[in-house]
């Protein structure tokens, strides 16, 4: 079972242009076909949860989660006793809500790093009941008052009257769907981010890479192992989790120029003088190739960011796209029922 598993592995952290072994390849079929009925699943089940066909439940604390797109050591534990011992020292009472994988390693990691501070840790596959059964037992507090001492470095002594949790975070959480969360906190390995980018077993993809959107911060655990110019592809390809500018350049092709050529620059990017130097260096290299002078086009927040920097591009003619968002009507989804949707949401809360 152990070489199957290593066998996996190396599959799974193998770019698919790399050579692999008979053996490794041998296997490769099975996993596609696993690979593609894990991807069936999990999409289903987000449908079941999107439904409400499963319940996801909201605890009377906020609740972060810490988790991650990969299998693997992604410094989740080390992120989740950073927060609860950034809470505690402010404070505030956190509750750690843990599954207690492999006889609750992590979970036996977190105690003795924690001893001695207000933290609490609940163990079991059921996170839900686990929550209900410590706020049960010690009482919970919705006040923020305390917030404001985070990461201050001022530490506060805790009384045991005022052991109230004020606080849960949910240990690997970004695929467990039962518990809403305030806040996504999304571990990423520099030095093994995405392997050969197939979903599990194949690959190391708990979720395809497009999940990343859900994440509200994005933390590179290892980043000093490794070198500058792979930090920066990790960005680019996280931002492209997030953000799809393809959509853009899409667009402009359907608008029928002779060709398309496109620079990347990450959202709300600041521009500096240094960027323009490199697009005029473009722009000229593309007058040069088509004896034409080519038209430049920005997004609306690129203009709206840097109108004086574009100014410099005054020897070409710089066009401004605006896109409005329009419903396409759709088994009864129009855009006045949209509206009214969103005023009940708000009137229920």
């Amino acid at each position: 079972m152990e070489k199957l598993r290593s066998a996996v592995k190396v599959i799974a952290y193998t770019p698919q242009s790399k050579f692999l072994s008979p053996f490794h390849l041998s296997l490769i079929p099975l996993l596609s076909v696993a690979s593609s009925l894990y991807s069936i699943a999990i999409r289903l089940r987000r449908h079941l949860y999107r439904f409400n066909i499963l319940h996801s439940h909201r605890l009377p604390v906020p609740v972060i989660s810490v988790g991650n797109l990969t299998w693997g050591g992604n410094g989740k534990t080390p992120m989740v006793e950073l927060l609860a011992r950034s809470f505690a020292d402010a404070g505030i009472s956190p509750l750690i809500l843990t599954r207690g994988y492999c006889g609750a390693d992590e979970a036996k990691m977190l105690k003795r790093q924690l001893q001695g501070t207000c933290a609490k840790i609940g163990v079991g596959a059921n996170r839900v009941a686990t929550a209900v059964r410590f706020l049960d037992q010690y009482g919970f507090t919705s006040s923020r008052a305390g917030f404001e001492q985070l990461f201050c470095g001022n530490k506060i002594e805790v009384q045991s009257s005022n052991n109230k949790i004020g606080v849960a975070i949910l240990d690997d959480g970004m695929q467990h769907l039962s518990v809403q969360r305030d806040l996504e906190i999304v571990m990423v390995n520099a030095l093994m981010p995405w392997g050969n980018h197939c979903l599990l077993p194949l690959g190391p993809l708990r979720e395809p890479l497009t999940a990343l959107c859900r994440a509200d911060i994005l933390v590179i655990h290892h980043a000093d192992l490794v070198k500058e110019k792979d930090i920066d592809a990790l960005k680019s390809t996280i931002r492209k989790g997030i953000g799809y500018a393809d959509s853009f350049i899409q667009r402009i092709e359907r608008m029928g120029p002779t060709f398309v050529d496109h620079l990347d620059f990450s959202d709300h990017h600041l521009f500096e003088l240094q960027d323009l130097q490199i697009v005029c260096t473009r722009l000229e290299a593309l007058e040069l190739k088509f004896g034409a002078k080519p038209i430049v086009v920005v997004t609306e927040k690129d203009y709206d960011r840097a109108p004086e920097v574009l100014l410099r591009l005054k020897h070409y003619e710089v066009l401004v796209l605006c896109s409005r968002l329009q419903f396409l009507d759709y088994m009864g989804s129009t855009e006045e029922r949209f509206r009214k949707t969103v005023v009940e949401y708000l009137s229920q809360r």
